[in-house]
């Protein structure tokens, strides 16, 4: 790995992508750090103590930190995730979309296009939202969030929050074009390791206080390195289906007749699943924390993190997600009907309707690994939180697209530097990159 990193330096055009990557992200922390002018932060910042397990701070961990004080990017990147999962959800419903996705360059083009209309149109929604809810929210002391609420308010914060989003769509695109990595991605990976830090230190504290023993930390540290090689192992863990290619003669000359395979992730819907499940349960209990109701309470000490009900539901929705977003982005019809074209075939399966039942199968028998696999890393944080009392959010969501986007970026950089015949960043084989 030391030697992959010397290449590095070896290579000018790829130093150029890891600085100009790293220029732009450092951009987008500084921006979470700005304000939205009108805002009391202290009294925001109590408020989002409090409400640090509900959908807010599920958002809050995706912005970074940015949702808790309100900057100019308080909404993060998740507008324009969830643009572009509205828009795959109706690429297989209407027909105008699913001959776009058809098109090749040109169609994909467009449908980014209409990406970045949804981010803005949902910017301006969730920032009049949040706009609207912060004018009725107040601290723990009974401040008001809001110094001078109205339509002066609203409108100030409409337009900031759907500006910085905006920003930071462009940075994300500039990251994937002239940077290294998926910007879209990295962005939301610097949010999530920018916290890091603070959970680091607030362990020392409880180190140097003796609320825990330095024994108890040399087995969390353990723990934490086997739970990361257990996702990296599953991330990049496949079903590889041979497929066997027909001789054909055109002219002088035969083609086909070598032995090739179908990859399969075990994780194929990543982390949308959790990130919808978390959604779906935390909504609730958000809604109930602004509505004062017997029944309201009830619901949110139900749907609190670490209650059976809660854990049970959020399982749940994980599997349900992990095989309806499998469905939706992967069609076993459609490479059936490639393979078919292109002289393919999986030996023992006739072609056509019979490829297809065979692939959904095992697509079927592999969603269901990777969604208990997904499951038991989402529900480990409030194992670990509620029953063994570990000061700081680990597992979950957020490692899951920690490592899936460390695996994306260091393939790249791989990628890089063998085109150029150097040596990547391991001897014997290659870092499976997350497809």
């Amino acid at each position: 790995m030391l030697e992959g990193l010397k290449n590095i330096s070896k290579i000018p055009e790829l130093q150029k992508r890891i600085l100009f990557t790293l220029g732009l992200l450092t951009v987008y922390r500084v921006g979470a750090h700005v304000p939205t002018p009108g805002i009391d932060a202290i009294a925001l910042a109590s408020f989002f103590e409090q409400a640090k397990d509900s959908l807010l701070g599920l958002f809050d961990l995706f912005a970074g930190g940015a949702l808790s004080n309100l900057s100019v990017f308080a909404l993060g990147i998740m507008p324009y995730i969830s643009a572009s999962i509205i828009l795959q959800l109706l690429t297989i419903s209407v027909p105008h979309l699913e001959k776009l996705s058809k098109e090749g360059e040109s169609g994909r083009k467009k449908i980014i296009q209409y990406t970045r209309y949804g981010t803005i149109l949902l910017s301006i929604i969730q920032g009049f939202g949040i706009a609207v809810g912060l004018e009725t929210m107040a601290g723990p002391t009974g401040a008001s969030i809001v110094i001078t609420p109205g339509w002066g308010f609203r409108l100030m914060t409409v337009i900031t929050l759907t500006a910085g989003t905006a920003f930071i769509m462009w940075l994300g695109e500039q990251i994937t074009e002239r940077g290294i990595g998926n910007g879209i991605s990295l962005i939301i990976f610097s949010g999530i390791v920018c916290q890091g830090p603070e959970a680091i230190l607030n362990v020392f504290q409880l180190l140097s206080s003796r609320e825990m023993g330095i024994f108890a930390i040399i087995f969390l540290i353990v723990m934490m390195i086997g739970v990361v090689a257990f996702v990296v192992f599953m991330e990049t863990g496949q079903r590889r289906i041979t497929v066997q290619y027909a001789k054909r003669v055109v002219g002088r000359k035969m083609y086909g007749g070598q032995s090739t395979h179908l990859p399969l992730k075990i994780n194929t819907a990543g982390v949308i699943p959790p990130i919808f499940a978390s959604s779906i349960i935390m909504f609730p209990a958000t809604i109930a924390t602004f509505i004062d109701h017997p029944w309201m309470m009830a619901i949110t000490n139900v749907l609190t993190p670490g209650r059976i009900p809660h854990e049970i539901l959020y399982v749940i929705f994980i599997i349900f997600f992990c095989y309806f977003y499998t469905a939706v982005t992967y069609n076993p019809v459609d490479v059936a009907d490639n393979l078919k074209k292109y002289g393919g075939f999986i030996p023992g399966i006739r072609p056509g309707k019979k490829t297809a039942d065979y692939i959904d199968d095992v697509l079927t028998r592999l969603t269901f690994s990777g969604a208990i696999y997904v499951s038991a890393v989402c529900v480990l944080p409030t194992i670990l939180m509620t029953n063994f009392n570990v000061p700081f959010y680990f597992g979950g969501t957020a490692l899951l697209i920690v490592v899936g986007v460390a695996l994306d970026t260091a393939g790249q950089i791989e990628t890089h530097l063998l085109t150029r015949q150097y040596q990547g960043f391991m001897k014997k084989g290659r870092i499976a990159r997350r497809r």
